[in-house]
């Protein structure tokens, strides 16, 4: 029996509001059955998003601040607090059908955790989670941040992979309205730099053997 297929398409550097709108119209399609499972890789222009339960008292930066850096804010529908996108930060959006996957949403979650953790795994590092948080961290530190939404269960939103960001952008807020861990990066982890394209092979292969599927 040959594996499921999920096509890749690597958006490059976008801005969020435009991946958005593109992501909720895979999301259509994915629902209407006119498209497959598809993740969707994408490096965003800095940007503060804010969850379903996000306290916008966890924007810690003025609004004059936020607007010398260009930093712009969306309300979105995912789960979670404030986060913070921007280069040097591997952003994902799997659209998959997690009935189809043999998946509920609490074990989708479990999985998108065990892919991070499988990750920096190749790189040697020891990723884990704390119980009560959602996301992965490295010697307490967060690495990736995980926010998703589902909606006629195909997922969208997803992940946040600190590979080598501006880690002053993080002052900017509470992130996920975490304050008694910090934030960390793959490149801070490793204490050398790292790129996005060195996270793609070991992301693919991870995913792909978490969730049983062939990255096309």
């Amino acid at each position: 029996m040959s594996q499921r297929k999920v096509k890749l398409i690597d958006l490059g550097r976008m801005p969020y509001g435009n991946a958005l709108v593109l992501q909720r119209e895979y999301v259509d399609k994915r629902i209407a059955g006119e498209i497959g499972d598809t993740l969707l890789l994408v490096e965003h222009d800095p940007v503060i998003t804010l969850g379903r339960s996000a306290d916008s008292s966890n924007i810690l930066a003025s609004k004059d601040a936020l607007e010398r850096f260009g930093i712009e804010i969306y309300e979105i529908e995912r789960g979670g607090d404030v986060t913070y996108h921007g280069p040097g930060q591997q952003v994902g959006y799997p659209i998959l059908n997690i009935r189809e996957l043999g998946m509920n949403l609490h074990e989708y979650l479990r999985n998108l955790e065990e892919i991070m953790i499988a990750t920096l795994a190749r790189f040697g590092l020891k990723g884990e989670r704390i119980s009560g948080l959602t996301g992965v961290f490295v010697d307490s530190a967060k690495v990736v941040a995980i926010g998703i939404a589902v909606r006629k269960w195909v997922t969208f939103h997803g992940f946040a992979f600190n590979v080598n960001p501006e880690m002053r952008h993080f002052q900017m807020i509470v992130p996920c309205g975490i304050t008694d861990y910090s934030v960390g990066s793959l490149s801070g982890c490793l204490g050398e730099e790292k790129t996005l394209s060195d996270l793609r092979i070991p992301l693919i292969a991870s995913f792909e053997e978490v969730f049983s599927v062939e990255i096309d």
